[in-house]
């Protein structure tokens, strides 16, 4: 459905976005996670036709954004992260006027304005003032207008950003309804979002593709906590060293801190596919053989906050190293 390649955007001699690539298949809901400035906002403006790529190539139902922007932007329904509403119009007639535009005429613009203040919860709020909503409802005015046309494709850029916790979860509500028939793209630096309402997850640091997953997948992934004393700092290498080189399953072992008791605490990640539960014997059983003083050992799953500290201390070790 939406297919992008190679994609980079270069303000001058800053790159927002490099090398870009991912798609998204009909009925998805994925999220874009990244921090502020990471290029979420530009990636999802690359996508509607706003903005050009320098270099690479996005399609939209087999589409080109730069040569067939028009008919892209007719199957796609846009929020920015500012809603662009006009606070002078009412609720009913802001959504006409954005239905006018959309070429939609007559019944069947007023059976589309129904439908989407229905879908938005807007109806008891039709003929009230935009000026005068407060800014949950001001957000449901801009989704109205972005699903007005039926759009196959929805583009929501921080969509609950400044709600509170009854907006938040009125909103995720209906995106989720409105995935039944739509596919979607939200960015968002809410870790929460993510796991609420998407089923994939694109996490972007620095402009560039830090992972492309299954939230499946990315939560699956379990590692050892290991609260062990090995001696002094040569200690501790050597200890790392022997883990891996013993046990074939483990792929890393990193010193993350110290625990409350005072011991060095380490984070064993496992290999994908191995079951971390079988391992725990066995390192506790090398840690006692080489008279390491072993103060814990447990299983920790994965959640989406580790995986992004993870991918975030990776970018920078990478960045520190080249």
């Amino acid at each position: 459905m939406i297919v992008i390649q190679g994609v980079e955007k270069r303000y001058g001699d800053l790159k927002a976005v490099s090398d870009l690539n991912f798609s998204i298949e009909k009925g998805e809901i994925v999220g874009l996670l990244g921090q502020n400035g990471a290029g979420k906002t530009t990636c999802m403006k690359i996508i509607t036709g706003y903005l050009e790529p320098t270099a690479g190539t996005v399609t939209v139902d087999g589409l080109d954004v730069i040569d067939q922007r028009t008919e892209v932007q007719d199957r796609v329904g846009y929020l920015p992260e500012n809603a662009p509403l006009y606070p002078e119009m009412r609720v009913e007639e802001y959504l006409s006027f954005i239905s006018e535009l959309r070429g939609l005429r007559g019944k069947e613009a007023r059976e589309a304005i129904k439908e989407a203040l229905e879908a938005t919860g807007l109806t008891d709020r039709r003929r009230q003032e935009i000026s005068t909503l407060s800014k949950g409802y001001k957000q449901r005015v801009g989704l109205a207008q972005a699903i007005v046309h039926k759009p196959s494709i929805l583009i929501l850029d921080e969509p609950t950003n400044g709600l509170d916790p009854v907006q938040i979860q009125e909103i995720r509500s209906l995106i989720k309804r409105l995935a039944e028939d739509t596919t979607i793209l939200l960015s968002t630096h809410i870790l929460s979002e993510i796991e609420a309402v998407c089923h994939r997850v694109v996490i972007l640091i620095d402009g560039q593709i830090a992972t492309d997953s299954t939230l499946k997948e990315l939560l699956d992934i379990s590692s050892i906590r290991l609260k062990v004393r090995a001696g002094d700092e040569e200690g501790d290498e050597e200890m790392s060293e022997v883990l891996i080189t013993t046990h074939e399953q483990i792929e890393r072992v990193t010193r993350i801190g110290e625990s409350s008791e005072g011991y060095p605490l380490y984070n064993i990640t496992i290999k994908e596919g191995e079951e971390p539960s079988l391992l725990i014997s066995q390192v506790a059983k090398t840690c006692l053989n080489k008279g390491w003083l072993l103060g814990g050992i447990d299983v920790e799953t994965q959640s989406l906050e580790s995986a992004f500290k993870s991918l975030m201390s990776d970018h920078v070790e990478r960045a520190l190293n080249s």
